[in-house]
């Protein structure tokens, strides 16, 4: 069953994504940036609620008040980074427009590369290494401004269920140049939609949204680092069957530290 379903999926997304992209593409040029945005998100909650229809995944989402509330309060989103899943539920779930900072090759990408192109969010070229963060700081600046949430996948890539990659300061320090506070989130999903998996099973996907956390004199690396204990001790908390036998002690470690 596991499989049908993850099938249906797939052909849910493909059927959707087509018609949605070309709309987006044809009207983008009438249409501001906002209504762009939102016109995409359309289609990420469409995919999302297939995913509950088809798959059987729920989204359980904890910390919703730790949110900026403020018309253009802004904030850089760090998030734990398990797989696509939460690429697509954190535009259903937030109620602001996100900014995702990506490499740009997913502009290539038939469909949906052709509508991301179309908003307004930070893609760069990774091989550019300076040149990449100086277009995010600009970039994430001027978005904002708008009252846009910047987000950021601190590790850099999807982690398997249970392990932690190395967390990358490069949030942080667009915080700390924009003045704002980053917000850590923590995400279970690889529970449900495990990294590199075509097959998906039902059950619940946690999103625990942390305490905004000034980032007013903060170094990048050390104010990383309060991120990463506070998000690894959360994943720990929510998801205890993936670290058994990892080391109780470093988990207590890690709570005792966020």
């Amino acid at each position: 069953m596991p499989l049908i379903r993850s099938i249906l999926h797939l052909l849910w997304m493909v059927l959707t994504v087509i018609p949605w992209a070309i709309a987006v593409v044809i009207a983008a040029p009438f249409l501001n940036s906002t209504r762009i945005y939102w016109m995409c998100a359309g289609w990420l909650r469409a995919a999302v609620r297939g995913g509950t229809v088809i798959l059987g995944i729920q989204n359980r989402v904890t910390g919703m008040e730790n949110l900026p509330t403020g018309k253009n309060s802004a904030a850089v989103l760090l998030v734990k980074h398990q797989s696509t899943w939460e690429t697509f539920s954190m535009v259903a779930l937030m109620p602001r427009p996100l900014a995702y900072v990506f490499k740009k090759e997913l502009l290539y990408v038939p469909f949906f590369g052709w509508a991301m192109a179309r908003m307004d969010m930070i893609h760069i070229d990774r091989s550019q290494r300076t040149q990449a963060f100086s277009k995010v700081v600009e970039q994430g600046k001027r978005l904002m401004g708008q009252g846009t949430w910047v987000i950021m996948f601190p590790e850099g890539t999807r982690i398997p269920r249970g392990q932690k990659g190395t967390y990358k300061s490069g949030g942080t320090r667009l915080a700390i140049e924009a003045g704002v506070p980053v917000i850590p989130i923590a995400v279970t999903s690889a529970k449900c939609w495990p990294r590199k998996a075509f097959i998906k099973t039902p059950g619940v996907v946690d999103f625990s949204i942390g305490k905004p956390i000034s980032s007013v004199g903060r170094k990048p690396d050390e104010l990383m680092r309060e991120v990463e204990n506070w998000i690894e001790a959360e994943m720990h908390r929510l998801d205890p069957d993936a670290y058994a036998g990892t080391g109780g002690e470093a988990a207590k470690s890690l709570a005792q530290k966020a």
